[in-house]
């Protein structure tokens, strides 16, 4: 219904802006990253999402129109509200969201607060093929993204070894040969912890 807003900043707080156009004021709510690229000017354009529910109307404003477009992707995963994709996007920049999606990299995305493993793996399970078609990326465009390495430091710590410890040498022995499989990695991990 409202695609953009575009008028004075007349109040601005890293979660939220009121924007004055021809003396209506809408309270905006805003991630910190559209809050980071906000200009110092009063005049301000943001592009907007209406979200209607039974007892709100709540207005979301976004600098970048790629970043509504991916608060629109969020949304549309089960168990994702307006709040947890504004953390998200808060937590994250757009791009680095996009691409931990398309790498399938569940660490990078629980690491959000608020968002724990089955939202994490929902979200890519939904969203990757999407995000690689709507950005158009190769089905390996982010690098160093090693599910065996994540299962090998799992298992290490059910074992009783450090976390931190175990991650470094982790990284070593995949640095050093990327195609390890899980047992590789553990029992190479093994030998140096």
């Amino acid at each position: 219904m409202i695609a953009h807003l575009q008028g004075r900043m007349v109040e601005k707080t890293p979660t939220g802006v009121v924007i004055d156009c021809n003396g209506v004021g809408y309270d905006v709510n805003i991630s910190l990253h559209t809050y980071s690229l906000l200009p110092d000017s009063e005049n301000v354009k943001l592009y907007i999402f209406l979200q209607v529910k039974e007892d709100s109307h709540t207005l979301f404003g976004f600098v970048e129109k790629a970043e509504k477009e991916l608060f629109k992707l969020l949304l549309s995963v089960s168990g994702v509200g307006a709040g947890t994709a504004r953390t998200m996007l808060s937590s994250l920049e757009p791009k680095h969201i996009i691409n931990s999606i398309a790498s399938g990299d569940v660490g990078t995305i629980q690491s959000i607060k608020g968002i724990g493993t089955k939202t994490a793996q929902r979200v890519i399970l939904d969203l990757k093929d999407k995000v690689l078609k709507l950005y158009d990326l190769g089905e390996v465009s982010v690098p160093g993204y090693n599910t065996n390495k994540d299962e090998a430091l799992s298992a290490l710590e059910v074992l009783g070894f450090n976390k931190k410890l175990a991650e470094k040498v982790i990284e070593k022995i995949v640095k050093d040969d990327s195609a390890a499989g899980v047992e590789t990695i553990i029992k190479q991990a093994l030998k140096n912890l």
